[in-house]
């Protein structure tokens, strides 16, 4: 199954995109042999400042056909990560071809894109700048694959 971040921003040279590249990379290595990836990253910008529902409009457009939607949202769910890993597996073994993860821009994610969503998830209750998330979604997937291939890096 193949995943896309559909992203609003470019993640510039620094210590975010460093870690992000690292996770990423470490994901795909571990999720090949789990039917887990390539992922890869689609990044947006808003150029004329349509706000939330312009940034929408491009993100719908970087999401593959037919792919499962999961929206990082403040008000999404917030699930400890072996059940992030097994949603995953579920949309694997329930013959999804593809995912497709949105971190939306400063602003969050409109309200009708993520009603569309398949799943809404969060990081808790704090507010996060969408860079940040960006590394901590591409950890997290990193840690599900571990999760899934029962490798020690994730200890609970």
């Amino acid at each position: 199954m193949k995943l896309t971040l559909c992203v609003v921003g470019r993640l510039r040279a620094g210590p975010e995109k460093e870690l992000t590249d690292d996770y990423l990379m470490r994901f795909d290595r571990t999720g090949r042999t789990l039917g887990l990836g390539p992922i890869r990253v689609v990044e947006v910008e808003d150029r004329k400042g349509g706000g939330m529902a312009a940034e929408a409009a491009l993100l719908r457009k970087a999401v593959p056909d037919g792919a499962a939607l999961v929206v990082l949202d403040e008000r999404g769910t917030v699930m400890p990560s072996p059940k992030f890993a097994a949603r995953l597996a579920d949309f694997r073994d329930a013959g999804r071809s593809e995912v497709a993860l949105i971190i939306g821009g400063a602003d969050g994610i409109d309200p009708g894109l993520r009603a569309e969503a398949d799943l809404s998830l969060s990081f808790g209750a704090m507010v996060w700048p969408h860079m940040l998330v960006r590394v901590m979604l591409a950890e997290q997937l990193y840690r599900a694959v571990s999760i899934l291939a029962a490798s020690p890096y994730h200890r609970a």
